[in-house]
């Protein structure tokens, strides 16, 4: 079993219930990156170098699975392990459980929380995508939830995410089963609890009113470039009663075929930073970042899933990985518990109530008509640099910059 690991403080609901903070009250911005394979297909040298690189970029969560998406129940992980004994739910693979236990410390180690799926969706629904097996009931998850949650309740870098890129349908039961079982297991009662819904869905639409979900979950996706629509979904959701911090835990991904085609070709740090920018400043309280190669571990000796670009290990150092941690810094750099979406207008913007601070994002170099006239800067999600923001004739125009993408931040503080 675990060995506990206290230095970190857990995150959880603000007193407003619209951002997250630590346990002491000190702003919490959630910038994750996407790892469903980190247990099931890197050994411990290769997990340990995914972290320091992840942590010295800036992020501060790892979202994983447990029971993997990739033929997680019968390929074995690095070490030839399979995390149950005869596909027995209630009988844990002790030496695969381990392995996943060593990671979260490790993590820990680095300042990184592990937002930890128990499972990925094809073991409690296989009608779409994924070979399963669906191992799952309602009475199977609640006893598989409990004996995770009791296994890492003293993990203070634990976040529970349920759900698994499912529809819940006709098993939402199941799902609330293993929500209910994790908190019987984890009686603390004091960890962010999450769902990781389908594509171009919101946890909202099926568990908003159940009180295990602390906040909700997006995934606008991989198909869209259109952010009026990214912008939309998030506010659905931040909308909803009772009020729920809410984030995008799967926008778009670097280096991810467009709309899953790669004849459409490839989303770049470039679309990373509209879509993860757009929807923060909507009312995010935070946003997950994803690299596609990086999810799988893609190298050469595993098949690879929807044509990944190049190996995980090079694709950790690409652009828009390096760049989101300037996101996180500007977020902080604001008083970030006031601030709330302004949504009259077609541009995402955020603003203290009292607008002393007014920040707005422009995902292609739009013009900005602002009434607001104190001092201005122009913010580079690119590269973090600021520069002073002039008006004229009542409009801020941005400066221009090389490249494809032209997406810049207005900041004015009256």
């Amino acid at each position: 079993m675990c060995q506990s690991h206290s230095a970190m403080l857990r995150p959880k609901v603000s007193d407003d219930r619209r951002h997250l903070v630590l346990a002491d009250g000190t702003p919490f911005f959630w910038l994750a990156d996407t790892a469903w394979e980190l247990f099931h297909r890197l050994n411990r040298e290769e997990i340990e170098h995914y972290l320091t690189v992840r942590a010295e970029q800036g992020f501060n969560v790892i979202q994983a699975v447990a029971l993997a998406e990739i033929d997680g129940i019968h390929d074995p992980n690095a070490y030839g392990e399979r995390p149950l004994l005869e596909d027995d739910t209630s009988r844990l693979n002790e030496p695969y459980w381990a392995h996943v236990d060593w990671a979260i410390d490790r993590a820990a180690e680095h300042g990184l929380y592990i937002a930890l799926l128990p499972t990925w969706g094809d073991k409690v629904n296989q009608t779409e995508w994924g070979v399963g097996p669906v191992l799952f009931d309602a009475k199977k998850a609640r006893a598989f939830g409990k004996v995770v949650g009791r296994r890492y309740a003293t993990k203070d870098n634990v976040i529970w995410v349920n759900g698994g890129d499912r529809v819940p349908g006709d098993k939402r039961d199941v799902w609330v089963a293993l929500a209910e079982g994790l908190l019987e297991g984890d009686d603390t009662h004091e960890r962010l609890m999450t769902f990781h819904p389908a594509g171009a869905r919101s946890s909202a639409a099926d568990f908003h009113d159940e009180d295990w979900l602390d906040m909700n979950m997006l995934q606008t996706g991989h198909n869209t470039l259109n952010y009026g629509y990214l912008k939309k979904m998030l506010l659905d959701t931040y909308h909803r009663e009772p009020t729920k911090p809410v984030l995008d835990a799967e926008p778009n991904y670097e280096n991810h075929p467009v709309d899953f085609n790669m004849l459409k070709g490839y989303f770049d740090e470039g679309h990373v930073r509209q879509s993860t920018y757009t929807t923060v400043f909507s009312g995010g309280c935070g946003v997950t970042y994803g690299c596609h190669a990086v999810w799988q571990m893609a190298r050469d000796k595993h098949v690879p899933v929807n044509n990944p670009i190049s190996h995980w290990h090079y694709s950790l150092g690409l652009p828009g990985a390096r760049q989101m941690h300037h996101l996180k810094d500007l977020m902080l750099s604001l008083p970030f518990l006031e601030l709330a979406p302004i949504t009259d207008g077609p541009l995402p913007i955020l603003a203290t109530p009292d607008r002393k601070v007014v920040a707005v994002h422009t995902p292609e170099g739009e013009a900005i008509e602002l009434a607001d006239g104190g001092k201005a800067e122009w913010f580079d999600p690119a590269t973090g640099g600021r520069q002073l923001a002039t008006k004229e004739g009542g409009v801020f125009t941005p400066p221009s910059k090389g490249g494809r993408v032209k997406d810049w931040v207005l900041i004015v503080r009256n």
